[in-house]
Formats: structure tokens, C-alpha cells, sequence
């Protein structure tokens, strides 16, 4: 499945609602402006990749990485 802005976004609202947070609460609660929740939420491409992770971990999202099946060297 390849991952969107639009999904994330998608995905970030249906955790928000179903925990029955406000965007105003999550803006507080993770440090971040309403506009900004608000633009996550819509799918915004623009927005800053670190406050993505920080309201993501304050809905209590976990993410994972996985490397391709190659040989990768890091």
C-alpha cells in the first residue's frame, strides 16, 4: 500500500474522533496550532514532517519502518 499524505491525514482524524478529542485539544496537547491539526487532518503535503510525528505519538500512534527485501547497506 503506498502511504499519502491524504491517508495519514485520513487515518489521523478517524484516531482523533474515535478517542473523542477535539482538534483544538490534540493542537494543545502536542504542541502544535489548530491550523495546523486542521491541515494534517485534510491531507496538506506541506506539512512539517516532525509535527506530523509529534501529533501522530500524541494520539498514541506507533509507526514502523521496514527496509525493502534488498540488500541495503546504512
Amino acid at each position: 500500500m503506498r502511504l499519502t499524505t491524504e491517508k495519514i491525514g485520513h487515518f489521523a482524524k478517524k484516531v482523533r474522533k474515535y478517542k473523542g478529542v477535539t482538534q483544538s485539544d490534540l493542537a494543545l496537547t502536542s504542541g502544535t496550532g489548530l491550523r495546523f491539526v486542521s491541515d494534517l487532518e485534510n491531507g496538506k503535503s506541506t506539512c512539517e514532517i516532525g509535527k506530523v510525528l509529534t501529533v501522530l505519538q500524541t494520539l498514541g500512534v506507533k509507526i514502523e519502518l521496514t527496509l525493502p527485501h534488498t540488500t541495503v547497506r546504512v
